[in-house]
């Protein structure tokens, strides 16, 4: 029995995006570690490496509730990778979710097609 890699997922549990992706992950027949943002906020150097991986600019989720609540001053603030992961450090909701460590790569946001392929390695 060879040791699987294991798949991280990072989110809130109330989240329907992240509920869709993890059902998707269960019908797949896919085990993964769930990480729930409000329980276990990530540290500012783990959002600053998934930023360095995939941007900051896809990091964010510029359309959700967090993000719309934030005063105008703090909004216009974000403008690069470091003071995204500010932000984003003190308001972990305001990431874009899920975020999906899978051996070296990084997913963030659900898409059912990159998910397919990024993850054919670790289907049994």
């Amino acid at each position: 029995m060879s040791a699987m890699p294991t798949l991280k997922v990072y989110g809130l549990t109330q989240c329907d995006t992240v509920k869709r992706a993890r059902q998707w992950l269960q019908s797949q027949g896919l085990d993964y570690q769930f990480i729930d943002f409000k329980k276990t906020p990530p540290h500012a150097s783990q959002i600053a490496a998934w930023a360095d991986a995939v941007g900051w600019e896809a990091l964010l989720n510029r359309r959700g509730t967090t993000w719309r609540k934030l005063d105008a001053a703090t909004q216009a603030a974000v403008n690069d990778a470091a003071s995204a992961v500010a932000v984003l450090a003190q308001h972990p909701s305001a990431i874009r979710r899920p975020v999906v460590e899978a051996g070296g790569a990084l997913l963030v946001g659900f898409d059912e097609a990159a998910w397919r392929e990024a993850l054919s390695s670790f289907a049994r």
